[in-house]
C-alpha cells in the first residue's frame, strides 16, 4: 500500500462526510460540503501526481481511482438532485454512463487488458468537478455557471464513453 492508493482511500473516505454535510438541513452545509469535495477533488490530482513522479503506479490505483472519483461525484450529484439543484434526467445520464463505463473496466480487467482515464475523460471530470462546486454552493449567480459546467461533462462523458468503448473493442478484436 503505497501513497498513492492511500491518498485514494481517502477520497473514498471523505464521501460520507460530504453526504452528510450536503444533505445536512442545517445552513452551513454549502461551505462545509464545497470544502470537503474541494479537497476530496485535489486528492485526485495529488495521488495521480505522487504515482506518476515516484514511479508508483500500480493496478491496484489504476482501478480504485476511477471508483474513488465515481464515487465523490455520484454521492455530490445525486445529493444535488436531492436538493433540487440539479435536474434528475442530467444524472441519470452521467450515472448510466459511469456504471457502463466501471463494468467496461471491470471486464477488461479480468482480461488483463486496463482502460486507463484518456484526456476527454479528465476534462468531463474537471468539468464535474466544477459544476458540481458551484451548484453546492447554492449561490443563485453560480447556478447558470454550474448547469453550463455540468451539461459540459455530459458531453465528454459521452464522448469519453463512446472512446473507452472502441478502445477496448480495438485490443480486443
Amino acid at each position: 500500500m503505497n501513497w498513492p492508493n492511500r491518498i485514494t482511500l481517502i477520497r473514498i473516505f471523505l464521501v460520507p462526510f460530504l453526504l452528510i454535510c450536503l444533505l445536512s438541513p442545517q445552513g452551513w452545509y454549502p461551505i462545509v460540503a464545497a470544502t470537503i469535495f474541494l479537497l476530496a477533488a485535489a486528492t485526485d490530482w495529488l495521488d495521480g501526481h505522487l504515482a506518476r513522479s515516484l514511479n508508483q503506479m500500480t493496478r491496484l490505483g489504476q482501478l480504485l481511482d476511477p471508483i474513488a472519483d465515481k464515487l465523490l461525484v455520484t454521492a455530490a450529484l445525486v445529493a444535488l438532485v436531492e436538493r433540487q439543484l440539479v435536474p434528475a434526467w442530467m444524472v441519470a445520464i452521467i450515472l448510466c454512463r459511469e456504471m457502463a463505463i466501471t463494468g467496461l473496466r471491470a471486464v477488461a480487467a479480468g482480461q488483463n487488458i486496463i482502460i486507463a482515464a484518456d484526456t476527454v475523460g479528465k476534462s468531463k471530470m474537471v468539468c464535474l468537478i466544477i459544476g458540481a462546486f458551484l451548484l453546492m454552493l447554492n449561490v443563485p449567480m453560480l447556478y447558470v455557471p454550474g448547469i453550463i459546467a455540468l451539461s459540459l461533462g455530459l458531453v465528454l462523458s459521452l464522448i469519453s464513453g463512446a472512446e473507452y468503448i472502441r478502445s477496448y473493442l480495438n485490443q480486443i478484436l
